[in-house]
């Protein structure tokens, strides 16, 4: 019938995972709304841990049993297009749930200290209104439901097969986390500015972004990746447009990753927010972004790689050393970790700029066994407090060895993990993006990372000096004992600290499965 209109074509198996974390997400904003306040933590954990285990399921059981992992399968496009399933999406969307189940397990523990104070504040003397108004600011249940909906926005984000799909998104990962950066029941003030500053500089990187995808709809009239790399191999249109979305869009994706010059709010954030909500943002939110940047410039961009890579040389070399240098002037150990990440996203940016299954293949795997090992530290930052709570100033952590060996050892384990020292999946994944970097021509930028590495095990190692050959403070901090939880995220990271870094070459296996199905077609 002419003029009619055409139904869309949605593969809703393809798109399971997202839809079981997004449907969990509004079942969580429901029982906000209907469940009673001591039963909600209990219920949110069950629907939680729920959709995600469900989820990841759910992506293996997409890998297993369809084509995807055949020799030069190209994967689905669902949705009409607009999302991408194939391998390195399975790979990514994987790992993005398996951090985001541990880093829950965190969040799980801060809100049960919280309904505890809240409980043990009920029978403090005052008016039914006052404990009624006290309890309202100290229960945040509502992180789970908001969490739900980050972690659907991160799984989509790398999916993305068109970029207006892509800015969706963006947005739909990022307006929880602002949220959930505000929420640290301690030290408010510094929490709510970092989540003002993070929302404020996120909106103008957003503005790029979407700046780009208009200068790229311009330019090819379309904002499919696979249009635009089309557009873009035959030389139509206007290289002003196409060179103009490139850059645009690049400053968006940069900033997610926190590379310089686009790192100014990780510092800060990182410090403000509450610790379970800095795990996660330091290993899902990263490897989603890294995601969604790998297929910008993989797919959309792959046939302008000499035009783009001496940008990404730039980017890095500042990334690696910036985040280097600076984090050897910090004392607070979480905005020390902020910087630590920095300087990563400079590593990994190493293998990117190799622009092939090697370098795509190191990059999936430094960024699951990095997601793990940062969960597994910013969950020991949260045993050791003091009576102003976590105690993040370095000066708190002198002879922290003596007092609690265990704990310092674990810490001590995921510094040398992140310094890249041998038996350790930091070793393993350096390497592998290394190796990358000098197959790919670049070896120079190899150098840089190399002396950004011994910068970086400077202040690794000082810490564990200070821990282990200090003598404590007098009145120094205590170390609590890890409840099942926070144990598990605990020993998951240094676990995985171990294993991939002695046995790499199941995940490393993987990985080059998931890259090689973007150049081999």
């Amino acid at each position: 019938m002419p003029g009619a209109i055409k139904a869309p074509s949605i593969e809703y198996s393809q798109l399971a995972p997202m839809l079981v974390v997004f449907a969990a997400a509004i079942v969580g904003v429901l029982v906000e709304a209907f469940v009673p306040r001591e039963l909600r933590r209990a219920v949110h954990l069950l629907v939680t841990f729920g959709a995600l285990v469900a989820a990841f399921i759910w992506t293996c059981v997409i890998a297993a049993s369809s084509t995807l992992f055949a020799h030069g399968a190209s994967g689905h496009n669902a949705a009409m297009g607009a999302v991408a399933v194939d391998r390195p999406t399975l790979f990514i969307q994987g790992t993005i749930l398996v951090l985001a189940a541990v880093s829950v397990l965190l969040i799980a523990d801060a809100s049960h200290d919280v309904s505890t104070f809240a409980g043990q504040a009920a029978a403090v003397p005052g008016s039914t209104e006052e404990r009624e108004s006290l309890l309202a600011g100290l229960v945040h249940t509502e992180i789970y439901p908001l969490t739900l909906f980050a972690v659907g926005g991160m799984l989509l984000f790398p999916a993305a097969n068109d970029l207006l799909t892509m800015f969706v998104a963006l947005e739909t990962l990022s307006l929880p986390l602002y949220l959930l950066c505000g929420l640290a029941r301690r030290r408010r003030l510094l929490s709510h500015e970092a989540a003002m500053k993070y929302f404020l500089l996120g909106s103008f990187s957003s503005a790029f972004f979407l700046f780009g995808v208009a200068m790229l709809y311009g330019y090819s009239g379309s904002v499919s990746l696979a249009t635009i790399s089309a557009d873009a191999s035959a030389g139509t249109g206007s290289d002003t447009l196409l060179f103009a979305g490139v850059a645009l869009t690049g400053i968006g994706l940069l900033f997610k990753i926190g590379a310089v010059p686009f790192q100014a709010w990780k510092p800060d954030v990182y410090q403000g927010a509450p610790t379970p909500i800095t795990a996660l943002m330091a290993s899902c939110t990263v490897v989603s972004a890294f995601g969604a940047l790998l297929r910008v410039y993989y797919v959309a961009f792959g046939t302008l790689t000499w035009d783009w890579r001496p940008a990404f040389w730039v980017v890095a070399i500042l990334t690696m050393v910036i985040g280097a240098i600076i984090a050897v002037t910090q004392t607070d150990v979480k905005r020390l970790l902020a910087y630590s990440s920095i300087a990563h996203a400079g590593f990994i940016l190493t293998a990117v700029i190799a622009s092939s299954a090697q370098g795509l293949s190191a990059s999936l795997f430094y960024l699951a066994t990095y997601g793990l090992t940062t969960i597994g530290a910013f969950a020991v930052i949260t045993l050791v407090r003091d009576s102003g709570g976590e105690a993040d100033h370095l000066s708190r952590w002198a002879g922290l060895g003596k007092r609690s060996p265990w704990v310092a050892g674990v810490f001590a384990l995921f510094l040398l993990t992140f310094a890249g020292i041998p038996l350790t999946s930091g070793f393993t994944g350096k390497f592998a993006v290394f190796s990358a970097a000098i197959a790919g021509g670049a070896t120079p930028l190899v150098i840089v990372g190399v002396v950004s590495s011994a910068i970086a095990a400077f202040f690794y190692v000082r810490i564990i000096v200070l821990m282990f050959f200090s003598d404590p403070v007098p009145d120094g901090p205590v170390v609590a004992v890890p409840s099942v939880f926070t144990g598990t995220a605990v020993g998951l990271g240094a676990l995985s600290a171990v294993v991939f870094g002695i046995v790499p070459a199941p995940l490393l296996q993987l990985a080059n499965h998931a890259a090689n199905q973007l150049f081999v077609r």
